[in-house]
């Protein structure tokens, strides 16, 4: 048969509320109980990774838009939609981290984490807009360790736009 945590979440963490409110150790589902609890943790870790990749990605594009191809045409249109996401990312980075402070503490981990995926993204996103003729992006055409840190990545008006103006 079926226990209450397979069959109605929502009912089964009310009861185990109600028990750990009324002392009742000995009632807990305590199998359950942790694994919800590490599940819940690794979620909230694996937003964070998502959104630090997703601002990985747009501040590198941003950086290599800037630096190596220095298309004025791109830069003064593409940025100002990166800055968009980039704000998005930080406010929704920030909400994590005040609901969840905990996180703080792991947060090298967690950039160290992103970054690789951000990276990729980021080589992906900017090849689509390659022409066949030139040369692709590759993992070399980025740092292999991310050059800013968790601070000026959060850093709210900062974007590596190398002098070129939003």
């Amino acid at each position: 048969m079926n226990s209450l945590y397979e069959t109605d979440y929502h009912q089964w963490l009310s009861n185990q509320v109600a028990l750990l409110r009324d002392r009742n150790f000995d009632q807990l589902d305590l199998e359950n109980l942790l694994e919800d609890l590490e599940l819940g943790i690794e979620s909230k870790v694996d937003s964070l990774e998502s959104y630090l990749s997703t601002l990985v990605t747009h501040l590198l594009k941003c950086d290599y838009q800037t630096t190596v191809l220095r298309d004025t045409v791109a830069t003064e249109r593409v940025p100002k939609g990166w800055v968009k996401t980039i704000y998005r990312s930080r406010n929704n980075i920030n909400k994590l981290i005040s609901k969840n402070p905990c996180l703080k503490p792991r947060m090298s981990d967690i950039l160290k984490n992103s970054y690789p995926d951000g990276k990729k993204d980021a080589i992906w996103e900017m090849n689509l807009h390659i022409p066949a003729k030139c040369p692709k992006l590759d993992n070399s055409s980025f740092p292999d360790e991310c050059p800013w840190s968790y601070d000026q990545l959060m850093t709210e008006d900062w974007y590596p736009l190398n002098g070129v103006e939003l």
